[in-house]
């Protein structure tokens, strides 16, 4: 058991943070014992505060499209995938695809989040095929996509090396890489919750050899299922080394592990008091990367926007779609103007970035905006004719 931090204990861990110096692992366990939230959120706080003393806090336009939920991996917390034999399992049209891209840029997105479950016969052709239509179309989109247990079961089915199927991609249009399919990084864990997909050395060594063709990428986790506290933070400090080695990771974004719908029903779903903590313990831990994402889209509107009181200086994506967390069952969508609504409630004027965390000019934004007002009133108006015809 770990000893929970006397208050002098607790003020010297966090002032050390607050001041810029590095926590050790065996500091930042020490932290997971605490249960003084307030405490934690304010150091979390002042250290967001020293990396982005700028007025703003961000977010961002896209869309998470998932081109086929067929996979051959079994991940127990995952509701999202169907075996390649399911008859529920689909690939999506390349014509719907790029219909889903004309919404998302004609409401001021600037990228996609483009994943997949591990399809067993698509051939790298088929991948860069579908890249070179998306950027034919949509030459200035970001496509933000294939994670790298994606990224590593191209390399199985077409017997390819990591730097040739990531230089073809990247040639082929991919943008950025998204952090999906890290869970935990501790073989343990990933052994017991999934089969059949990436271990803890090849994912980073996915990110690892991107970082080093010169891409960019986010950093994730899901926590609060098999895992130790232990294991939390040797999961950071997995990611804070790689990032030591490549700097290559814009953005951290931690999450709750939804338990409805999966083959883990019965793992008490972590709340908010511990989604806060724990991204307070990720903001104070991981010097190293610069900017921590809300998840709003598994908390909701109000612990998203909290978020930014314990160590998130951005807001994440708007996701005009979602699906694998939906799958779930847990369902929250917010319109632009709630975002940007949560953003200023806390003082901070809100402001439109891309996946560099580079922000849009004003006249870019205040087209979104209203872009999405007639999107949204356009909804509203739809959903209220169905309710007459019913």
């Amino acid at each position: 058991m770990i000893a929970k931090p006397t208050a002098n204990r607790l003020v010297q861990l966090l002032d050390k943070t607050i001041a810029g110096e590095r926590l050790t692992p065996a500091e930042g366990l020490e932290l997971t014992a605490c249960d003084d939230l307030a405490t934690l959120g304010a150091a979390a706080s002042a250290v967001s505060a020293r990396l982005h003393p700028e007025p703003y806090r961000t977010y961002n336009i896209d869309r998470n499209i998932n081109y086929t939920n067929i996979c051959t991996a079994v991940c127990n917390f995952c509701a999202f995938y169907r075996s390649p034999k399911h008859e529920e399992g689909y690939v999506l049209e390349r014509s719907e695809l790029l219909s889903k891209i004309e919404e998302t840029v004609a409401l001021g997105g600037d990228q996609i989040l483009l994943q997949g479950g591990l399809h067993p016969k698509f051939k790298l052709e088929w991948y860069e095929e579908m890249l070179a239509d998306i950027k034919s179309h949509f030459p200035q989109l970001n496509v933000h996509g294939f994670s790298p247990p994606e990224i590593y079961h191209f390399t199985k089915v077409n017997n390819c090396s990591l730097e040739e199927v990531l230089s073809r991609l990247k040639a082929a249009g991919l943008g950025s890489l998204p952090g999906g399919g890290a869970e935990i990084l501790v073989d343990r864990v990933r052994n017991e919750i999934t089969r059949g997909k990436v271990n803890t050395d090849d994912w980073l060594n996915v990110m690892r050899v991107w970082h080093k063709l010169g891409g960019r990428s986010s950093a994730t986790m899901m926590f609060g299922h098999v895992e130790t506290v232990e294991e939390r933070i040797e999961h950071l400090e997995r990611l804070r080394q790689l990032q030591d080695e490549t700097g290559g990771f814009t953005a951290f974004i931690c999450w709750t592990f939804q338990p409805d719908n999966t083959q883990m029903p019965n793992v008490e779903s972590a709340g908010a008091f511990e989604y806060l903590k724990m991204q307070a313990i990720s903001r104070l831990y991981l010097d190293n990367i610069t900017n921590i994402q809300s998840s709003w889209v598994t908390q909701g509107l109000k612990v998203g926007q909290l978020s930014l009181a314990y160590g998130a200086n951005d807001m994440g994506s708007l996701m005009i779609e979602e699906n694998v967390v939906a799958e779930a069952g847990t369902v929250h969508y917010l319109t632009l103007d709630q975002m940007r609504g949560a953003i200023s409630e806390l003082g901070y004027t809100p402001r439109q970035r891309n996946v560099h965390y580079e922000l849009f000019d004003a006249e870019y934004e205040n087209k979104a905006v209203l872009a999405n007002q007639k999107w949204v009133r356009a909804q509203e108006e739809a959903k209220d004719s169905l309710i007459q015809l019913a």
